[in-house]
């Protein structure tokens, strides 16, 4: 009887020695299978865009064709500590900014100070020129002394200036750029394909049709 016993208990502590064993090295082997794991998935989801990929950003013009100027103004609210933009208003640690889409670059603003970076620009404020400074005035002009990292959302970009071309300038919109024709080339395709292919219907094999024709005929 005990030597029955051992013999169980023998076989038992083998079993989970062995199932300890094939633990550690399924854990070893998936562990390195990670270390290895590309960084990307391999293949690619229908319908959805990697990162990077896709379409660019939307033109300033289009944007400001459904720019909201209540929402630039509120918006704007944070530029309150530096600017004033009523007609008249005074300078502050930035320059008065009634009617700036239309001005010259760096100039104006009753004498303000500009930044040699920002007056070597040249040009004027136009709504693109505008919507690259809110962007982001160090990388537009270089050595600014504007502070402000800029606004990273388009949209934020679009309201704004709505609200600035409302504030003395008054400048028409641009008008918006036509998106381009997303079947440009299944219709080059369609015009490519074999008789039958275009439409989804199969052409007619040639003995068939003139079968067809000397039934007619008969």
């Amino acid at each position: 009887m005990d030597d029955r016993f051992n013999t169980i208990a023998g076989w038992t502590l083998f079993a989970g020695i062995v199932g300890l064993g094939l633990s550690i090295t399924s854990s070893m082997y998936f562990q390195a299978d990670k270390h290895h794991a590309p960084e990307t998935p391999g293949y690619a989801v229908e319908g959805v865009a990697e990162e990077g990929e896709g379409g660019g950003e939307v033109p300033i013009a289009n944007l400001l064709a459904a720019a909201d100027v209540a929402k630039g103004e509120a918006t704007f609210a944070k530029c309150t500590s530096c600017h004033t933009i009523n007609a008249g208003g005074a300078n502050g640690i930035g320059p008065n900014l009634h009617g700036v889409l239309g001005e010259p670059v760096g100039q104006g603003a009753g004498g303000y100070p500009f930044s040699d970076a920002l007056k070597s620009k040249g040009g004027t404020w136009t709504f693109e020129m505008m919507n690259d400074w809110l962007k982001s005035p160090k990388a537009f002009a270089p050595g600014t002394k504007m502070t402000f990292a800029g606004l990273s959302k388009p949209e934020d970009r679009a309201n704004v200036i709505a609200f600035l071309n409302s504030q003395g300038s008054n400048l028409p919109l641009p008008a918006p750029e036509a998106a381009p024709a997303a079947d440009a080339a299944a219709e080059g395709d369609a015009a490519a394909a074999p008789d039958g292919e275009a439409t989804g219907v199969p052409a007619e094999p040639a003995d068939a049709a003139n079968r067809a024709v000397g039934t007619v005929g008969e």
